[in-house]
C-alpha cells in the first residue's frame, strides 16, 4: 500500500493499559507529518493491565475494519492481551475490509492470525506509544514507511549459523507471544522464513519456546530458514549463544541473527505473508 498524506491512520489499544501522554505525543506527531488520526474509544481505558475489556477491543478493532475512512491500523502498545482476542475475532468481517495492521511484541498473535484466517499482509512493526510517543528514532520511522509502502528492502544481519539461501513469506515475531497460539490452527500452510525476537526471558525458556514448536511436524516441514533479532537481558549470553548455534545444527537450514528485531528504539518493520529470500546474513523483502 501506500500512505499518502491526508490519509487516517487509526490507532487503537489491543493489549495492555496505554499512557495517555505518549499517545497524545503520537498523534500530534503524525498529523504534523500530514495524516489524519483516530483514536480507539477504549484507548485509555484500564481494566486491570489490560486497556479495557476484551468486548470493547473487538468492537473497536471491528469498526476500524468498516471504517473506509482509516487506511492502516497501528497498536498503541504491547503488553499483554492479544491472545484473547484472536479466537472471538470476525475474520470475515475483517477480510472483507482488508487493510494493514502493524505492530509487534504481545500483538504479534493478531498479526499472525489475521494473516492465517484471512490473507492480509500485517508489519511487524513499531508501535504507537512505544515508538511515536516519546524521542523518535529516524530510522525506524523511515523504515516503517518505506516498508508499508512495499518499498524492495534489504536487511543485514550480524552472524550466520547456517549458510545457505531459503526462499518464503516471512513470518513470525515475539517468540513467547507465537508459542502462546500453540493449541489452535495458527502456523502457515507454505513455506516461510522464521523471524523472531523477545524480552527479559531466560535462556531455558527460549530453549523451551523453540523446542515447543520444532514439536510440531508443520513447523519443521515448512520453516525454510530463520531469522533472530535481539533476545534482550537474558540471564546467560553465552548459553543464549549455544542454544542458537544447537538449533542452527539441528534444523541445518539456512539460520542467520543480529537482525534489528527488537524492543530497543531502531528497529526495522517486516511485512508478515510477504515473500522473502534469506541469503548468508542478507535478508531481502
Amino acid at each position: 500500500m501506500k500512505l499518502k498524506k491526508g490519509d487516517t491512520i487509526g490507532i487503537i489499544a489491543l493489549s495492555g493499559d496505554v499512557e495517555r501522554e505518549k499517545i497524545e505525543n503520537a498523534k500530534i506527531h503524525f498529523e504534523e507529518l500530514g495524516y489524519k488520526v483516530i483514536l480507539s474509544k477504549n484507548i485509555f481505558q484500564k481494566n486491570r493491565y489490560l486497556a479495557g475489556s476484551d468486548e470493547e477491543k473487538i468492537e473497536e478493532l471491528h469498526s476500524f475494519f468498516k471504517n473506509s475512512e482509516i487506511k492502516l491500523i497501528l497498536a498503541a502498545r504491547g503488553g499483554y492481551g492479544g491472545i484473547r482476542l484472536v479466537n472471538k475475532l470476525n475474520y470475515e468481517l475483517i477480510k472483507s475490509n482488508p487493510k494493514p495492521v502493524c505492530g509487534f511484541s504481545d500483538v504479534t498473535s493478531i498479526l499472525l492470525m489475521i494473516y492465517k484466517k484471512c490473507g492480509i499482509i500485517t508489519y511487524h512493526s513499531p508501535m504507537a506509544a512505544v515508538d511515536f510517543g516519546e524521542k523518535i528514532n529516524n530510522f525506524t520511522e523511515q523504515n516503517f514507511f518505506d516498508v508499508i509502502s512495499d518499498k524492495p528492502m534489504s536487511f543485514e544481519g550480524g552472524k550466520i549459523y547456517n549458510e545457505g539461501s531459503a526462499e518464503g513469506i516471512l513470518w513470525g515475531g515475539n517468540l513467547a507471544t507465537v508459542v502462546s497460539l500453540c493449541g489452535i490452527d495458527f502456523l502457515p500452510d507454505e513455506d516461510f522464513i522464521f523471524f523472531t525476537e523477545d524480552l527479559n526471558e531466560p535462556v531455558y525458556k527460549i530453549d523451551r519456546m523453540f523446542q515447543q514448536l520444532l514439536n510440531i511436524e508443520k513447523f519443521r516441514q515448512n520453516c525454510k530458514g530463520v531469522v533472530l533479532g535481539d533476545f534482550l537481558d537474558v540471564d546467560n549470553n553465552e548459553w543464549l549463544e549455544k542454544l542458537f548455534v544447537e538449533l542452527s545444527e539441528k534444523l541445518n537450514i539456512p539460520f542467520a541473527g543480529g537482525f534489528k528485531i527488537t524492543h530497543e528504539t531502531e528497529k526495522i518493520t517486516l511485512p508478515i505473508g510477504k515473500t522473502a529470500i534469506l541469503r548468508g546474513k542478507l535478508l531481502k523483502v
